[in-house]
């Protein structure tokens, strides 16, 4: 395509006209049905472009960054494209991420609810194995996944691409970065050539042009500004909350919140209703809705919150599409989600019609990369705060209650009372204002050793937390200050053979210092273990980012990776768990041992020589202390294609001093 063609296709920037519905967009009636249901009214930008071009068939490259309305923008066209009386894959959706894989088939789902049939399939790492099997063997029409778990599926026969009318890549940039090049390369050649695509991406740099010059054909380019990003109503902070005490908090910052209603945010259905069943449990008036609930029961629901029968709304992000009640003065993410777009749409429902609004969420200690990358997205910094304590919430309960003192003074009716009490202090020799407290106390549910054994709990962990995040600080610190710590004074030892890692193609060293914890996980070439598929399992499994990966070297049985994100026990348990060449990652911190006689190449040497290293005091093929094929040598001999520090062979250093170029091999 030339680039006057291209020109040509792009689509006008000019700000839409306000009258514009949904109902002007040529949508099936089915569709229009579940769009009105779900609150939609007015489309997006990138929705009231895209969605007359897919369903004329047209493919499409969305220059939009999160926040923008994608899902909806392919979703609706990829649904009236398909057939739901053959049961086949006819649609697959690629996404980066497990959470946002989940998060597009709950949507496309919701989407979906008026077509009878229709069946829709996430399938990510992480998750087991059969259940996906089955579901794909019964026919299911959209497959929503990452890279990484379809191309699984691909191999394993159990996905089949043959019947492929709509495809999309979501977050294509991101994708892409991440090391998932071959992947999508993969999955465009397994699918027919006669389909429609949907490419999505918050850039546009030339790895992408590529991908859509090559696989796109005659695409419309629609780019849009992102929308407002946040509200400047509404007051953003974040707490940090080790899951286990996520529900107590929750139950502690809505008895302190002095809002009159509020919504409880959480990232699936089973989480919503596990926590709406608590705070009922605990005396609070809240209901549950999630995409289970029937759309009568979920006006009527929403009905109750309007008119105050309701005081608290547990929901999950597809459910609370749409949802416009000017009560609402909170907002509290019990989960972060794991898109800045599902953040601005849940925060979005506080501090409206000119009214303020507070927006509270739950961080995890491992989810700290989640909430720099919001920050960074929606460019505002959450303010950190502290989870009130037991004790807070028995005096703002206290406080609440005396401020109506003199209301129910006046009203009178008091005699019973004060002659109760009067005979109570006469007889029993009690102060007054003993009495008044015991009954302030019992009033507020405060019933004195219980109480005083949660404060006790609470003032432990938020001893626990100090320590943890003067500890943290005091890493990060050292990081920055000492580039000679345990980590460094290895890759010195190890001549510096330099910060490049694969990630579906070769990247230039970094100028910059990897910094972060080192990890041993235990895949390495023999289990066919590449940086990519690495740096996927990161990611699906721990939530990292793959901008807090940094080197990874790969030996023959196991792999050092470099990660800044500070990781959970539970974080480090999900991803030891995951697999890679299907063996378990079984990753921990590495204590710094010798790597094993006969490792494999480095993704960062420049390829692997042909010849095993033969002048290599009786090394293996790519050992690590002696070069062999593409090895590394201590000191000693490094073997044709290794790194030599006294007799470098082939691309060699010279006694871990400055590199220079052995023979004829290069770095």
């Amino acid at each position: 395509m030339t680039s006057a063609e291209a020109h040509e296709n792009v689509t006008s920037e000019t700000p839409s006209e306000p009258t514009v519905t949904f109902d002007d967009l040529g949508l099936p009636e089915n569709l229009l049905a579940a769009v009105k249901s779900l609150g939609f009214v007015t489309p997006s930008s990138i929705q009231e472009r895209a969605i007359p071009e897919l369903l004329a068939g047209r493919d499409i490259t969305g220059i939009a960054q999160t926040g923008t309305g994608k899902t909806a923008a392919f979703g609706l066209p990829m649904l009236a494209a398909l057939d739901p009386s053959e049961r086949n894959v006819q649609a697959l959706v690629l996404a980066p991420t497990r959470e946002l894989a989940i998060q597009v088939s709950e949507a496309i789902e919701s989407f979906a609810q008026h077509i009878d049939g229709l069946e829709v399939l996430a399938v990510y790492g992480g998750s087991p194995y059969p259940p996906q099997i089955r579901a794909l063997k019964s026919g299911v029409q959209v497959v929503v996944g990452t890279p990484g778990r379809v191309i699984d599926h691909l191999e394993r026969g159990t996905l089949d691409l043959n019947n492929i009318r709509f495809l999309v890549l979501d977050e294509a940039d991101e994708m892409l970065r991440m090391g998932f090049a071959e992947d999508v390369e993969r999955v465009f050649s397994e699918a027919p050539t006669e389909r429609q695509v949907a490419l999505f991406s918050a850039t546009m740099p030339p790895q992408i042009r590529r991908v859509a010059n090559q696989h796109l054909k005659d695409p419309v380019e629609i780019a849009v500004a992102r929308q407002s990003s946040t509200v400047t109503s509404v007051s953003q902070e974040y707490a940090i909350v080790p899951f286990r005490h996520k529900a107590g908090s929750l139950f502690r910052v809505l008895a302190t919140a002095d809002v009159e209603a509020a919504i409880v945010f959480c990232r699936t259905r089973g989480a919503a209703e596990e926590v709406g069943s608590a705070l009922v449990e605990r005396g609070i008036s809240a209901a549950t809705i999630s995409g289970d609930v029937a759309q009568k029961d979920r006006e009527k629901i929403v009905e109750r919150l309007r008119s105050g029968q309701l005081d608290v709304l547990v929901a999950t992000d597809v459910a609370a599409r749409g949802l416009d009640v000017d009560r609402i003065g909170l907002v509290v993410n019990f989960d972060i989600p794991g898109e800045p777009e599902a953040y601005v749409h849940r925060i979005g429902r506080t501090g409206r019609a000119g009214r303020t609004g507070r927006a509270l969420s739950f961080i995890t200690p491992s989810e700290r990369n989640k909430l720099k990358f919001i920050e960074r997205t929606i460019r505002t910094k959450l303010e950190e705060v502290a989870i009130p304590s037991p004790a807070d919430v028995s005096e703002h309960k206290t406080k609440k209650m005396l401020e109506s003192l003199e209301q129910r003074i006046t009203a009178g009716r008091l005699d019973m009372y004060s002659q109760l009490i009067a005979e109570y202090v006469e007889n029993t020799g009690t102060d007054a204002v003993a009495v008044a407290s015991a009954l302030a106390a019992i009033a507020v549910g405060d019933d004195g050793p219980r109480a005083r054994q949660e404060q006790e709990e609470y003032e432990q962990q938020a001893a626990e937390d100090r320590r943890a995040k003067k500890n943290r600080e005091e890493r990060e610190s050292r990081f920055k200050d000492d580039r000679g710590d345990r980590r460094g004074g290895r890759d010195r030892d190890r001549g510096d053979r330099g910060d490049r890692f694969e990630r579906g193609e070769r990247r230039e060293r970094s100028s910059r210092p990897t910094e972060g914890t080192r990890y041993r996980i235990a895949v390495g070439h023999k289990d066919g273990a590449e940086p990519r598929g690495i740096v996927g399992a990161l990611a699906n499994e721990g939530g990292i980012s793959g901008r807090d990966v940094g080197r990874i070297d790969i030996f023959n049985t196991f792999s050092l990776v470099d990660i800044t994100a500070p990781l959970s026990a539970d974080t480090l348990e999900r991803i030891s768990n995951a697999r890679v060449g299907g063996r378990a990652l079984r990753i921990r911190e590495d204590e710094g041992g010798p790597a094993p006689r006969s490792g494999g190449r480095y993704e960062d040497r420049g390829g692997r020589d042909d010849r095993r290293g033969r002048d290599n005091d009786r090394a293996g093929r790519g050992g690590h202390d002696r070069g062999g094929r593409g090895g590394y040598g201590d000191e000693r001999r490094g073997g044709r294609g290794g790194y030599g520090e006294d007799r470098g062979g082939r691309g060699g250093y010279d006694r871990g001093s400055k590199p220079r170029f052995g023979g004829r091999g290069n770095r």
